[in-house]
């Protein structure tokens, strides 16, 4: 029905939009001389407690035996959210050394990553629909990333650190589409974040010394894990049945100028018109690579009854 399609485009828009304030957030708690150590594992620690709580007291639903994960489901999980844990701390690299506007579309050039992802693992070449979205968004990264201007000084190594950050995006986003599909939602949220916390917990462990500041599981923690490890999983887990793949990542693209619109509104950073123009590419792209699932998917949905 077209009432829960929009909906379910409502949940996916403010999960996306939710991941969009996220850079600025943490930019602002370097500002106050947090370290990214004290950022990664405040969010994640409360993160995951708060997922946990939400799971032990959510509604019992009955699963299929045959449904049941098992350890090894659940190790698959955990392993799977390691690159999640990577992802925020490879793009929270990145926006110390590159403004957030930058840092969010680097990040975004998971699209064309996973395509090229999808080719190799189904030993199938894209379709022109699907190359020519590619060369998009490579020209909305050269507008938008102010890569085509010879005065500005480019930062290489948070470029570096927000493709490796893409790079882990798009095995999350591989991980979250294939690996235990019939596990609640919810469950499979707490087990990826508990490996992202793993992770983050082995990288930066040296740093859990007397200079570690806890003010920030007061200060900046319950922002930073509301808004990037609750609220969107939540959110995108009620809202992506509603409308499809494809409808759904068209909406989620909102994430680019939701991040983009916050730093320049909060942290002042200049976006220039040509960097608006690269942006609106890059989302340009987006719904050029999904338009046709889109349509398919709305279509399946609105043909059943509810």
């Amino acid at each position: 029905m077209k009432n829960n399609v929009l909906k379910g485009s409502i949940f996916i828009a403010l999960g996306a939009s939710s991941y969009g304030m996220l850079a600025t957030f943490v930019k602002m708690a370097y500002q106050e001389g947090f370290s990214t150590a004290e950022v990664t594992l405040s969010q994640y620690c409360i993160g995951f407690a708060g997922l946990l709580i939400l799971t032990l007291f959510r509604k019992r639903e009955t699963v299929p035996a045959a449904k049941i994960s098992g350890i090894k489901g659940l190790f698959k999980l955990i392993i799977a959210g390691t690159s999640l844990g990577l992802t925020s701390v490879f793009y929270y690299f990145s926006v110390q050394y590159v403004p957030v506007s930058v840092a969010i579309v680097l990040l975004m050039q998971t699209v064309w990553m996973g395509v090229i992802l999808e080719m190799i693992l189904h030993k199938k070449p894209p379709g022109l629909r699907k190359i020519a979205s590619v060369f998009i968004i490579l020209a909305g990264t050269v507008l938008a990333t102010n890569l085509y201007k010879q005065s500005v000084t480019i930062n290489w190594t948070g470029f570096g650190w927000g493709l490796l950050a893409a790079l882990c995006y798009t095995a999350t986003m591989y991980s979250s589409n294939h690996i235990e599909l019939h596990s609640p939602p919810l469950k499979r949220s707490l087990y990826m974040i508990l490996g992202g916390l793993i992770i983050i917990a082995f990288i930066f462990h040296t740093s859990l010394n007397q200079h570690f500041s806890y003010e920030i599981f007061l200060r900046w923690g319950p922002i930073l894990s509301l808004f990037g490890t609750i609220l969107p999983p939540l959110l995108f887990t009620r809202g992506m049945p509603l409308t499809g793949m494809g409808l759904g990542a068209i909406i989620a693209s909102i994430e680019i100028p939701v991040s983009v619109l916050m730093a320049n509104l909060l942290l002042k950073e200049p976006v220039g018109l040509l960097q608006w123009v690269g942006v609106t590419l890059i989302l340009l792209a987006v719904v050029l690579m999904n338009i046709g699932n889109a349509k398919k998917n709305t279509g399946i949905y609105n043909n059943k009854t509810q």
